[in-house]
């Protein structure tokens, strides 16, 4: 094919204010775009906050004119009502547009390196969130150690996963998009969604914000393994607008409870596009 177009672990834990945290505008690696100067979060019932502006302007411009074409996409429709391209959906098209695109290319080499889980642990850590990743981040040296102790020891020996990033292109029609009440896999812990759109592109009449959703019953009070709720069956207590150079970010939970409300737009072709990012275990 050618390409012609170049251009959320069970509870988060709060911890001691007064610790020294690094600053989190460090970044080592050769490409660090993303900014959570301006970064606010509610905490019930779940950690969730809201970075905006998240890049500068010519590098955000870029990403929004290098977006890939709609006929790449996959149609997941037991989602709600989406489009996706991604390492699972359609993955070669993916890896093709991505080496295709550098501006693309460049945000996927720093999503994938270990700098980007640092600097993303490092903002949560200064906003009182620690998911602990350090548990997950050992060497393979420090693991053989770990393995060999506790087979010296007599104990079945126990490996602790560790991490892995990845991100998706994602789009929403306005005409019927949705994406139903969920918490996320159990395997994912931070989810990044980055809204790609040019300013004044995308009609607020239009919906499509985030959603942070609390169900309506207690019996899906507890959702670890991310059962989807009906809509009818959840009230919603907050929602971020989807606007241009902003990103949402938040923590799997077992209430970690998010959608996007079905948009009604007869006969529109616009689409809410976004990137979204993970950051997940690799077990």
């Amino acid at each position: 094919m050618v390409i012609n177009k170049v251009l959320s672990h069970p509870a988060a834990i709060i911890i001691n204010p007064d610790i020294n945290i690094r600053p989190i505008n460090t970044c080592l690696y050769f490409y660090c775009p993303l900014s959570f100067d301006r970064i606010q979060f509610r905490y019930e019932p779940y950690p969730i906050g809201l970075a905006r502006p998240v890049l500068d302007e010519d590098r955000y411009r870029a990403l929004v004119q290098g977006f890939p074409p709609t006929d790449l996409f996959r149609h997941l429709p037991k989602f709600g009502n989406k489009y996706s391209l991604s390492e699972k959906n359609h993955p070669d098209r993916y890896r093709a547009y991505i080496e295709a695109t550098p501006v693309y290319r460049d945000l996927h080499r720093w999503i994938k390196s270990p700098d980007f889980i640092d600097s993303v642990d490092g903002m949560l850590k200064a906003h009182w969130i620690d998911l602990g990743l350090g548990e997950y981040r050992r060497g393979t040296e420090e693991r053989w150690r770990m393995l060999w102790r506790e087979t010296m020891a007599g104990r079945f020996p126990r490996i602790s996963p560790g991490l892995r990033t990845r991100f998706e292109f994602s789009m929403l029609p306005a005409d019927g998009g949705a994406v139903l009440p969920h918490t996320d896999t159990p395997r994912k812990m931070i989810t990044l969604i980055v809204s790609i759109a040019e300013e004044g592109e995308w009609d607020q009449a239009y919906g499509g914000g985030t959603d942070v959703n609390r169900p309506k019953n207690d019996r899906h009070a507890f959702n670890w393994v991310n059962a989807q709720v009906p809509f009818e069956e959840v009230d919603v207590l907050d929602t971020f607008e989807f606007q241009p150079n902003q990103c949402v970010v938040f923590v799997k939970t077992f209430n970690s409870l998010h959608s996007v409300r079905k948009m009604a737009v007869a006969g529109s072709t616009a689409m809410r596009r976004t990137l979204t990012i993970n950051i997940e275990t690799d077990e």
